[in-house]
């Protein structure tokens, strides 16, 4: 997300602040998107997703965390397959219904208020999954894993991306990643192992650290280019606060602590 509350992820005000043009203009500069984003995806790696799930008409896809629709409304309508959004916030949904309507698509979606560790959703519901940023910004990582395999069919694809400490850390350089880097972005093992214990195969894995901070360089820059209209919304003091905070984590994968990768699988 753009600007996360209190620096966290998904707090219902930081949807409530994604809607003003400013800062739609700011993810338009980062991501090319503007849905209001609640994870760091580019507009040219929704194409990547689309490949990488094969989605189609007819596929039934489902995004995990899918906060106001960014990438789930996008896929779905360039692919034309149908999409279930699920996040919590219900500003952030109420959002996505809105772009749906929008885009003409609502005979395409569905949307769902519900939680990505305990889905509401019967058995082998899906042939497709997606999360974005999601599994950095929650404690239960393996549960969520978990519920998307249970709601899975047999022959589902599921493709995610995720914020992660590099391998091989100092203790005191792990902690930096976890004082500056997403809220759960530290994880027990590899992401492998969890997929493989909770049903998973990987089939294909992408370090995105580069476009990742690539993005986080041209959000700073339009923090610098608009700070002044940016301090009216937001005061001096909180826009120093995510400015730092933005920086920090270019410092972090400039020094090779922090990077964001993708992951696809196949139901096993």
């Amino acid at each position: 997300m753009i600007f996360d509350k209190n620096n966290c992820c998904d707090f219902a005000g930081s949807y409530d602040l994604s809607r003003l043009p400013l800062i739609k203009k700011l993810e338009q500069a980062a991501l090319d998107s503007d849905y209001g984003g609640p994870s760091w995806t580019t507009r040219k790696q929704v194409d990547a997703i689309i490949e990488s799930l094969a989605l189609h008409s007819g596929s039934r896809l489902l995004d995990i965390g899918s906060g106001a629709g960014w990438p789930g409304l996008l896929l779905a309508k360039l692919s034309q397959c149908d999409v279930t959004l699920l996040d919590i916030p219900l500003n952030a949904l109420q959002q996505a219904v809105e772009r749906a309507g929008e885009d003409a698509m609502t005979g395409q979606v569905d949307i769902v208020s519900g939680s990505g560790t305990s889905l509401p959703f019967l058995d082998r519901s899906f042939d497709r999954i997606s999360h974005s940023d999601v599994l950095c910004c929650l404690a239960e990582k393996m549960e969520l894993l978990q519920e998307s395999r249970r709601v899975a069919r047999d022959d589902a694809r599921m493709h995610f991306s995720v914020i992660l400490p590099a391998t091989d850390l100092s203790q005191s350089e792990y902690d930096e990643v976890l004082e500056s880097g997403p809220p759960f972005v530290g994880v027990d093992g590899s992401y492998a192992d969890l997929l493989r214990g909770s049903g998973w195969q990987v089939t294909e894995y992408q370090d995105v650290t580069a476009d990742y901070r690539d993005s986080l360089q041209r959000l700073v820059d339009g923090i610098q280019s608009n700070e002044s209209e940016l301090i009216q919304l937001l005061g001096a003091a909180d826009l120093a606060s995510k400015r730092q905070h933005r920086e920090d984590q270019i410092g972090l994968i400039e020094r090779g602590l922090m990077r964001r990768e993708t992951f696809a699988a196949t139901a096993i």
